[in-house]
């Protein structure tokens, strides 16, 4: 098999640049000036590691970069090349590219949403696949019935053991409720330990959808500042001591929304004890639990033994794709039957194909080979980021980089109208998430920019746009 390309990548082995993202740099560059065009056929993984003289499972996590970012295909039995369809690159004249479609391109609406996963790299087909096996393999009485209204016994015994496992918790299936996504799970939490008169604690700023849920269960709302280390402990205790009927506290300890912070341990001891002391719930959403950069992601508040009463809430949404609504709550047995109860009532059950689809993605180990791809180019993404702000905003913002999630926080240092850039940036065809919805009463003066889902070169747009604002 004819493959051109002579082979010239130079390995910087002192570069903070790790030698995976070297390679998949070198055959992205070597597109881009025309070495390597559409249908031109890779050397096999074996062969490139022996030529680099590098470790083969270093090439396999660049070839797998290079083919979810769409640079690459792999045929099966015939091996791995150059893409029909690339992703945009600045092509030559002598391309011959359509002047209408660049015009059109330059146009697009160009979105820093609040930190949702690249739908692009879900694995659908591998989804669809498991899907249709489904009504193949087992009679239609098996898949089309009634289920627990808890959702499948297997997925849930499935989540049982991957919290236990990964998260540090210790809990058995009977303790977990599968929902249509987190937001269900917030609406069945609330209306399980709230009614009228009842206080929630919530972060400022934090997630209003949450907010909403809790005040349609009847409870009223109660601000708690946001430090460097995750929120104010002192002004939790102080409304404790002033309000006798505090009955919830909602945190998300991991990557705080919106601000990306992480709850230092001594505020997670401390909330613990709060809670013991005062019997409130801790509702934790640990909405992007896995998308973790460092050695290992915080265990959940959730997770600690001392811990009486709490509800832990997860979602498969950002882990496949936002359109798939399915998440989960885990709490004690009790919770989790009452839970059950009210969830008959507005849903009877879940997608209860859907969940086996999934459950057989993660036994197949498709889950966390697609999780260990998307981290790897998250990765590199938030590396990016971090370098354009360095660039282009570095006397205008303060910023934190974040050691997981899909989103920066970014704060200006002089005083600006931030709904005011907010409505500039959307008259120049870029848009941002507002304010006004993550702040509870005077807006705050930040913006939560995703970067996940957007190339290089839109990332670059939007900042230098944002640079001209600040």
């Amino acid at each position: 098999m004819l493959r051109p390309w002579p082979l010239e990548i130079q390995l910087d082995k002192k570069s903070d640049k790790t030698i995976y993202l070297q390679i998949a740099d070198a055959v992205i560059d070597a597109i881009k000036t025309g070495k390597l065009v559409s249908g031109n056929a890779l050397p096999g993984s074996r062969q490139l590691a022996e030529l680099l003289k590098v470790n083969r499972n270093t090439v396999v996590e660049a070839l797998d970069v290079l083919t979810a970012e769409g640079w690459l295909i792999t045929i099966d039995r015939k091996g791995t090349f150059i893409a029909d369809l690339l992703p945009t690159i600045n092509h030559s004249s002598e391309n011959k590219i359509d002047p209408k479609i660049v015009i059109e391109e330059s146009k697009s609406f160009l979105v820093f949403d609040d930190g949702l996963p690249d739908s692009r790299l879900a694995p659908m087909n591998d989804l669809a696949r498991a899907y249709r096996e489904l009504f193949s393999r087992k009679s239609r009485w098996q898949i089309m019935g009634y289920s627990s209204e808890l959702g499948n016994l297997e997925f849930r015994k499935s989540i049982a053991q991957m919290l236990n496992f990964k998260r540090g918790m210790s809990i058995s299936h009977d303790q977990i409720c599968i929902t249509r996504g987190s937001q269900m799970a917030m609406y069945l939490a609330s209306h399980c330990i709230l009614k009228s008169g009842n206080f929630v604690l919530v972060e400022n700023p934090g997630y209003k959808p949450a907010w909403e849920t809790f005040e349609n269960a009847g409870a009223t709302l109660l601000p708690v500042n946001v430090n460097s280390d995750g929120l104010d402990i002192d002004q939790v205790e102080k409304y404790l001591q002033k309000y006798s009927n505090i009955k919830a506290i909602y945190v998300t300890p991991h990557h705080q929304f919106p601000t990306t912070v992480t709850l230092s341990l001594k505020k997670r001891l401390k909330l613990i004890e709060l809670s013991n002391q005062y019997n409130f719930t801790i509702i934790e959403d640990d909405y992007d639990n896995e998308f973790h950069f460092g050695q290992r992601p915080i265990l959940p508040i959730s997770s600690y033994s001392t811990l009486k009463n709490y509800i832990y809430i997860g979602t498969f949404s950002k882990i496949v794709a936002p359109a798939l609504r399915i998440g989960y709550l885990a709490s004690s047995y009790e919770n989790i039957q009452k839970i059950g109860n009210h969830r008959k009532i507005i849903d009877v059950q879940g997608d209860n194909i859907m969940e086996e689809a999934i459950l057989n993605l993660i036994n197949e180990g498709k889950i966390k080979r697609h999780l260990k791809k998307a981290n790897l180019i998250y990765k590199s993404k938030r590396d990016y980021f971090e370098s354009l702000l360095n660039q282009y905003l570095q006397d205008k913002i303060t910023f934190t980089k974040p050691e997981g999630g899909l989103a920066f926080w970014i704060v200006p240092k002089k005083e600006i109208d931030v709904l005011e850039i907010f409505e500039k940036l959307k008259l120049q065809g870029i848009q941002i998430m507002s304010p006004s919805r993550f702040s509870f009463d005077e807006t705050i003066k930040g913006f939560r920019l995703g970067y996940a889902s957007l190339s290089e070169k839109q990332m670059e747009e939007g900042i230098r746009v944002l640079a001209k604002l600040l």
